[in-house]
């Protein structure tokens, strides 16, 4: 069955337990009633002291044979070379550091370092038995991340998916101009709609606010441009939506855009499915994946 920890960082430190595919306890920093901590300030040797102690507390329980991690940006053979939403990670060997700082506390065990939404894929993919089969998540947050499970060599910075040649759309934290990112992203749509917050936005344009609709539109386009390009690269599937901001998905509408943009009948056939918990599944993502290097 495999007994490996999971660790995540995405607006919190999460660490956790993962037997099989069922998870068990978890750590979390900052702690539930601590005060909120921006890990945008934390540096990069704290974070990895955080997670070698949370790790070293589940430990304690029994053996493991294994630690997973999941960050977000750009990761190649355990380095961190671009992180946007956490740019003190960039150029950190965290599969290295956190070996090493667990090894000196007795814990001798392989660390693998992957994309947080590569997680998020790989754990949907374990609890919904479909480790055999090609799954991609979109995570919908302040940023916009791209799994994909099996996991293949290659950057899959989709959030950063250029979907629009509009010169003014640079709303992108990334600075780029025509991202997806840009157009979804909790903090890109904070930019554009200064007087009003994401959900706001969205209540609006139910109530048939014309500036909001006409950005409600455009939003789901955005994902369905970015989704049919996956189709075309990768072939039709299913794809899961997840993270805070998929409350915002109304499937129907998402689902007439792609089939605008699919026309090729190999290549139709995909549909949407949107998953509640994605700090949990991207946990046990993290540790199953693991498992597998």
């Amino acid at each position: 069955m495999g007994r490996s920890i999971g660790v995540l960082a995405t607006g919190h430190l999460w660490a956790g337990i993962v037997e099989g595919a069922e998870l068990g306890n978890v750590k979390m920093y900052p702690g539930p009633g601590e005060p909120q901590v921006d890990l945008k300030t934390v540096p990069a040797g704290d974070i990895v002291a955080i997670l070698r102690d949370q790790i070293r507390a589940l430990a304690a329980d029994g053996p493991i044979e294994s630690v997973g991690a999941g960050f977000p940006g750009v990761i190649r053979g355990g380095v961190i070379l671009e992180s946007p939403n956490l740019g003190q990670l960039k150029g950190l060997h965290i599969a290295d550091e956190l070996r090493a700082a667990l090894k000196a506390g007795g814990i001798d065990v392989p660390v693998i370092a992957i994309n947080d939404a590569d997680a998020l894929a790989a754990g949907i993919a374990a609890t919904h038995e479909s480790m055999d089969l090609l799954v991609r998540v979109w995570y919908l947050g302040d940023g916009i991340g791209y799994g994909r499970h099996p996991h293949n060599d290659g950057v899959w910075e989709a959030g950063h998916m250029v979907v629009t040649l509009d010169p003014k759309e640079r709303y992108c934290g990334c600075g780029g101009i025509g991202h997806l990112e840009g157009i979804m992203g909790h903090r890109a749509m904070r930019l554009r709609f200064l007087d009003m917050e994401p959900e706001e936005v969205f209540g609006a344009a139910r109530h048939g606010d014309r500036r909001a609709g006409e950005f409600l539109k455009l939003w789901h386009r955005a994902l369905a441009a970015g989704t049919a390009n996956s189709i075309h690269l990768d072939g039709p599937g299913r794809f899961y939506l997840a993270g805070p901001n998929a409350d915002f998905v109304d499937l129907r509408v998402l689902g007439g855009y792609l089939e605008e943009m699919v026309k090729m009948s190999p290549l139709q056939g995909s549909y949407f499915q949107i998953v509640p918990t994605s700090h949990d599944m991207a946990v046990i993502g993290a540790a199953v994946a693991s498992r597998a290097k």
